[in-house]
């Protein structure tokens, strides 16, 4: 396969899932904020959205003040933001047109219907009617192109290079909620001072559930109340746990070894390696030496990752 090509499709499913994860995210803050609570505790869930995806400092020096009604502005409509939702779709639909003659007719009319979909939606101000529904929507659209893809496309390198842009991103974002959320909530980990704080817990940690769609997953599989440390073992380790950073490193590692050429091998030994990581690690170990120094080495490792899948198959690193 043309590096150019395989480029334009890594891409494509990259900010995809991209689009979805700001939707996720900013879907969770939106139901979070209809809670009984402080401007100040608000205000937090809005600055760690940002801190997420390392926007803050821009932000700031567009809109100011980080209240609400801008942060989702921001991150939906600002097509100056390259992570907002408008951008990630925008790009997705242009390097799907990039590559048409590799896509089923299915899969680009999927990816060009939302791109106009899209539009159309914020034109008639759906979204300020209704913010819940519309990201909603986002992740819908998501889910159907993913279901497109797989359902469609012949199982060659094509297929395996989109595989590889969604779980690289996948990996990458998961890791980001866990560290900001964890972070923001660090004494958490130490017991609640009184019911109303246990309760203000049960919503905390039942929204960073629910925002990789892990909620019914956690009771399903520990079957007992919310617990930190259980959230962080199954956004982890858990290698059946779809969003869960074992799971997608297992896929990105899985369809590498199906495209691998040449000059692959170092890129195939360090994706193996944070596997096998993953694979044998503990949720005790990784909680005694600290879990933000662990996820930061893990984004930087994935960072390293995708800049090795980069110079091995792609036309260039963005």
């Amino acid at each position: 396969m043309l590096s150019r090509t395989a480029d334009h499709l890594f891409w494509m499913a990259r900010y995809m899932e991209r689009a979805e994860n700001t939707a996720r995210m900013l879907d969770v803050n939106y139901q979070t904020s209809l809670l009984p609570q402080s401007a100040a505790v608000s205000e937090q869930g809005w600055r760690g959205l940002l801190s997420i995806s390392e926007l803050s400092t821009i932000y700031q020096d567009r809109y100011g003040a980080v209240e609400a009604r801008k942060v989702m502005q921001f991150m939906v409509r600002d097509e100056s933001n390259p992570s907002s939702i408008v951008s990630c779709l925008r790009a997705a639909r242009e390097n799907a047109r990039a590559v048409r003659g590799a896509l089923t007719t299915e899969v680009w009319e999927t990816t060009n219907q939302t791109w106009l979909e899209f539009n159309r939606m914020l034109k008639d101000s759906a979204f300020e009617r209704d913010p819940g529904a519309f990201f909603e929507w986002v992740k819908f659209r998501s889910h159907l192109s993913r279901g497109v893809q797989v359902g469609t496309m012949l199982q060659d390198e094509a297929l395996h290079f989109v595989r590889i842009g969604t779980f690289l991103e996948r990996a990458d974002n998961t890791a980001r909620l866990l560290d900001v959320k964890f972070h923001a909530v660090e004494s958490d980990f130490y017991g609640a001072a009184d019911a109303k704080d246990q309760e203000y817990d049960f919503y905390h940690w039942s929204a960073i559930l629910r925002s990789v769609s892990g909620f019914e997953v956690y009771r399903k599989v520990y079957r007992n109340v919310i617990q930190p440390e259980k959230v962080a073992e199954l956004l982890i380790l858990r290698p059946d746990m779809p969003r869960s950073l074992a799971a997608s490193i297992n896929e990105v590692v899985t369809n590498l070894a199906l495209v691998a050429n040449d000059h692959s091998a170092e890129t195939q030994r360090r994706a193996g390696r944070l596997r096998a990581d993953l694979a044998f690690n503990r949720i005790d170990e990784i909680l005694t030496t600290g879990l933000h120094a662990y996820l930061t080495q893990f984004l930087d490792r994935v960072s390293d990752l995708g800049g090795g899948i980069s110079r091995d198959f792609l036309v260039s690193a963005r």
